[in-house]
Parts: structure tokens; C-alpha cells; sequence
């Protein structure tokens, strides 16, 4: 089974932390529905990929957020606009970036397309907010704010 791969960054190559991760993925047969598509909610997958894979770029972990620093990110909106269908063993590069941030919600974008060609096949974008282990809302550690802020302004 192939996992995602994350290429390096578009981002300026002047910036301390990148503006956009690249994670490419291919498209397992058992991502298909029987239509020989991607499900749709397979995108969403894909964007969490990315996420992560961003996070780990920027120098930290959703694990070292959520242990460490008792800071968790959930989604509280998630958006998907189909542009094109995607079909098996398609080659898919998931690219992220922060859109904006304030100290209790952070919103992520996301572009999947077609590897080889650059055809748009989605975009989305999801929207989280910080809490604590038991879900309370809380401000986003300083550590990971000026991060976030620096590859929002390096976009």
C-alpha cells in the first residue's frame, strides 16, 4: 500500500517555515466507489494528510500538541468543491497552507490535483478550533502561534 509521501515546499526558499506542503498520494482501488471514483469523503481524508504532514513540515506533530502541550485542533467546519473526478491509481498531490489563524481557531485550504498535469480536482478548506483534552476551548500556545503566523505571512 502506498502512503503519502511529503514533497518539499512551494514556499520562498528566504522563509524560516514553508507557505504550502505538497503530499502526494495515490489512489488505492479501495478509495473507489462503484462509479471506479474516489468516494467523496475520501477527499477529506486526503486534507488531513496534508495537515499533518504541514504540521510536521512547521517543525511539530498534532501527537507533541496534543501530549506535551495538552492542545488539540478539532474541526468544527470542513468544505469540499469537486472540480474533477479522480479515479484509481491517480497520482494526487495534497497541497496546504494556513488561510488564517486567531488564538482560539485556526482555518487550513487545500488544493488536490492531479499529479503530472496540475488539473484542479478539489479544493476545500476546514476550520478548527483549539481546546483542551476534555474539548474546552483554549488560546493556541505562543510556540505554535508565532509558527502559524510566520507561514501565514510567508503565503
Amino acid at each position: 500500500m502506498d502512503g503519502p509521501v511529503s514533497e518539499q515546499s512551494t514556499g520562498s526558499s528566504s522563509a524560516k517555515h514553508p507557505r504550502v506542503n505538497e503530499t502526494r498520494i495515490r489512489v488505492r482501488y479501495a478509495e473507489t466507489d462503484q462509479m471506479g471514483v474516489v468516494y467523496h469523503a475520501n477527499h477529506f481524508i486526503w486534507f488531513e494528510v496534508g495537515r499533518v504532514e504541514l504540521l510536521r513540515q512547521l517543525g511539530f506533530s498534532y501527537k507533541e500538541m496534543e501530549l506535551k502541550d495538552d492542545c488539540f485542533i478539532a474541526v468544527v467546519d470542513a468544505r469540499c468543491r469537486y472540480k474533477a473526478p479522480v479515479l484509481y491509481d491517480d497520482e494526487v498531490l495534497v497541497r496546504t497552507h494556513l488561510k488564517n489563524m486567531r488564538e482560539k481557531l485556526i482555518h487550513f485550504g487545500y488544493e488536490l490535483v492531479r499529479a503530472g498535469t496540475g488539473e484542479l480536482l478539489a479544493e476545500g478548506e476546514t476550520t478548527h478550533i483549539v481546546a483542551d483534552r476534555q474539548m474546552k476551548p483554549r488560546v493556541l500556545p505562543e510556540k505554535y502561534m508565532t509558527v502559524f503566523r510566520e507561514a501565514i505571512a510567508n503565503r
